[in-house]
């Protein structure tokens, strides 16, 4: 596994090495000593999966307080464009986002440490995304940022008309108004 430190710091993209032959593939997706030598020590506690269609987007979701989240991302179909905001207020790049495209051809992963909302858009017809958590989801400790928010200036390659947001999404907080991390 290749690491790649991002330029927001904690986030990292890995990169497997993948060893195919005529009879398909394989490759390690998690290997816990290499994962603490370069990130450091992680303890996950579940893993999550999602199937979504084109133009669905999750996010920009985060946990707050004690309940906050590091995640371990990657999709095992489809294609999708990952993003990752810096909500801590002591970083140097408090306010900035990342993105990535992950894909089930790919198969790069994305590491997004606590005090960071997160968020992807499915490209593809269809995509099933898989992650790993470090704190069980608490509905109460749950928070929405607004994916279209002026302030973050993300592009999303995805007309808004064509999108398919959740509720929740739909009602997230302009980002000045979302609570931070310190």
């Amino acid at each position: 596994m290749d690491y790649i430190m991002t330029e927001l710091e904690g986030v990292w993209i890995l990169e497997p090495r993948v060893f195919g032959d005529s009879r398909g593939y394989f490759m390690e997706t998690w290997k816990q000593a290499d994962f603490e030598r370069h990130i450091g020590q992680v303890d996950f506690v579940q893993d999550n999966e999602s199937r979504s269609s084109r133009g669905v987007l999750r996010g920009l979701h985060y946990q707050q307080g004690e309940w906050s989240q590091a995640k371990l991302v990657r999709v095992i179909q489809g294609r999708v464009l990952d993003v990752a905001v810096d909500l801590r207020r002591s970083s140097p790049t408090f306010g900035r986002h990342l993105t990535v495209e992950l894909s089930g051809e790919n198969k790069r992963q994305f590491y997004i440490p606590r005090g960071f909302a997160h968020g992807f858009l499915v490209l593809s017809d269809e995509a099933i995304f898989t992650y790993k958590v470090d704190n069980a989801y608490h509905p109460e400790a749950e928070q929405s940022i607004r994916f279209d928010d002026p302030r973050l200036h993300i592009q999303w390659p995805i007309a808004r008309e064509e999108m398919l947001l959740s509720a929740k999404d739909l009602g997230g907080r302009p980002f000045a108004d979302a609570p931070k991390f310190d």
